[in-house]
């Protein structure tokens, strides 16, 4: 076998350290469920020369059904929306004090938060680089704030280390840095990449490790003021007569390292986490809100789809009232959209050709808890100096994220007590509400010992059991994507499908948008053919 020097080069030696953060990231993103979610949005969409007369109806008035409603009539065309729930937004949804939500299994919770305060069960943060959603919150006047996805003062939470108490986010980096770059810098030094680098670049890689992991002139990562001023100090800075400050002592390189407290470090590198991050002033609803108040004449709310037909001549849906009163109902139109979740189209009857309709059945959606705590004041500002973030932790509730919003106001205040994915949210969803807010109180005191003191009300919502989708997001598969995708996509003679389903920015309020665009730009094309 060949000596290690013989075997890396320098372009080998960047490619292993890029692999082993991109390993990192990559362990993140399957935690998390983070997709690649850069958006190919160009600019406002122009659907010129609409036909006069011409009647679209579009099925759900979430973000998809929104965008592709205001855009249509705004073209000129004749549109009407059915729409399930009795309020427009889908998933784009906040729960605020007053609210009252009745899952599946017929489970209701009213929201006892005070005036102000609310939780986001679907989306909670637009990325920088979602420009669609971010350009109709501009349109629209929406006021956006930064949201705070990486709070280097948040915890790192083991249960299985550091005896079972959390660790500060700054902590964990700065030592898992300095040693990873002490060990790159002892195998500089030992002349083991001679053969791959020169002494220029030898001396040019130290230096960027001592910088990058706060290595001391020996290129050793121990207790001092260079590791200090990254995780903190034992005694910090003062004035006047104040005692000088003390270095902290780094965690022990083997218990870290065995601690997994890593595998949360990379969650700010994945590119729809990277600063800046935003969410809108008052709760995620807001810009779904403001498309609703844009496009409110033709949406009819409480309405449950129950089939959906089509001809040559146009196309038929019949309904009735979500809420059990009245009679059957039939909308007719020229063309439809439909932007229904595929996990309750799949369940609705629809003419549609056989490509398609193994496409709405070929898509299975995963399942997600968020839990909304209110407690009598903020002391996670108050007692601990977190400021928005969010911190990690091994037990099931898996999130805790705290409000980007009203620093340092007095009184009450509500953090996402939880947010679960995978077995943990099936397991938590199967619970009554009432029972999924115990178990975040009693994990969350873990972490902060004050939960139980402090604790007011909370509201839980399982993605499982929401009636409106029957679970989260559609979870497609590689295989799935490469049969199904296409044909999910295509006009079928008078019907065209769209929403988050329906793009490659699944579980994104983007994906959403820009799949609707999609959709609506082919489809006026198809219909301008027609005439």
């Amino acid at each position: 076998m060949k000596n290690f020097h013989e075997l890396l080069s320098r372009r080998q030696l960047l490619a292993l350290v890029g692999r082993a953060a991109g390993g990192a990231a990559m362990y993140q993103a399957m935690n998390t469920l983070g997709f690649a979610a850069s958006s190919a949005y160009s600019g406002r969409i122009e659907l010129d020369g609409a036909p006069k007369g011409t009647k679209i109806l579009i099925l759900g008035a979430g973000m998809a059904g929104l965008v592709a409603a205001y855009e249509l009539r705004n073209a000129g065309y004749s549109v009407k929306v059915l729409e399930y729930n009795n309020r427009a937004g889908g998933r784009a949804w906040t729960i605020r004090g007053g609210d009252e939500y009745t899952e599946l299994g017929g489970a209701t919770q009213r929201c006892e938060f005070d005036n102000g305060l609310y939780i986001n069960p679907g989306p909670w943060r637009i990325p920088y680089n979602h420009h669609a959603v971010l350009d109709y919150a501009k349109r629209l006047n929406v006021p956006l704030e930064p949201f705070v996805q990486v709070n280097y003062n948040a915890y790192l939470h083991s249960s299985r280390a550091f005896d079972g108490k959390p660790q500060r986010y700054r902590q964990v980096q700065t030592d898992y840095q300095g040693y990873i770059a002490e060990l790159l810098g002892k195998a500089v030094n030992k002349s083991q990449l001679d053969a791959a680098l020169t002494n220029e670049d030898q001396e040019m890689l130290l230096e960027s490790l001592r910088s990058w992991g706060a290595l001391d002139k020996d290129f050793r990562y121990v207790s001092g003021m260079a590791s200090s001023e990254r995780r903190g100090f034992a005694v910090g800075y003062g004035g006047g007569l104040m005692p000088l400050a003390v270095p902290s002592t780094p965690y022990k390189r083997d218990e870290l390292i065995n601690s997994r407290l890593w595998q949360w470090l990379s969650s700010g590198n994945q590119q729809e986490f990277q600063s800046s991050i935003f969410q809108p002033v008052g709760g995620m609803d807001r810009i779904a809100q403001a498309l609703y108040r844009q496009v409110a004449g033709v949406v009819q709310l409480s309405a449950k789809v129950t089939k959906i037909n089509q001809s040559e001549r146009g196309v038929s849906v019949t309904y009735v009232n979500a809420n059990g009163q009245g009679g059957l109902q039939t909308a007719k139109a020229d063309w439809l959209v439909c932007t229904i979740p595929l996990s309750i189209l799949s369940e609705i009857e629809i003419a549609v050709g056989e490509p398609m309709q193994d496409a709405i059945h070929a898509v299975p959606y995963e399942t997600s808890v968020k839990i909304g705590l209110q407690f009598k004041r903020r002391f996670w500002e108050q007692d601990e100096h977190i400021y928005g973030g969010i911190t990690h932790t091994d037990l099931p509730i898996s999130t805790i994220g705290y409000p980007a919003s009203n620093y340092g106001s007095n009184g009450k205040g509500v953090l996402l007590g939880a947010y679960v994915w995978g077995a943990n949210a099936y397991e938590l969803g199967a619970l009554p509400p009432e029972q999924r807010v115990r178990v975040a109180v009693e994990q969350g005191a873990q972490i902060h010992a004050q939960y139980p003191g402090e604790f007011e009300s909370g509201i839980a919502v399982s993605w499982s059991r929401v009636p409106f989708t029957n679970g989260c997001f559609g979870a497609w598969t590689d295989v799935a994507r490469e049969r199904h995708y296409k044909n999910l996509c295509q006009i079928d003679g008078r019907i065209v499908l769209a929403g988050e389903h329906a793009s490659y920015i699944p579980a994104w309020q983007e994906g959403a948008v820009l799949s609707s665009l999609d959709a609506i730009g082919r489809l006026h094309a198809r219909i301008r053919a027609t005439v």
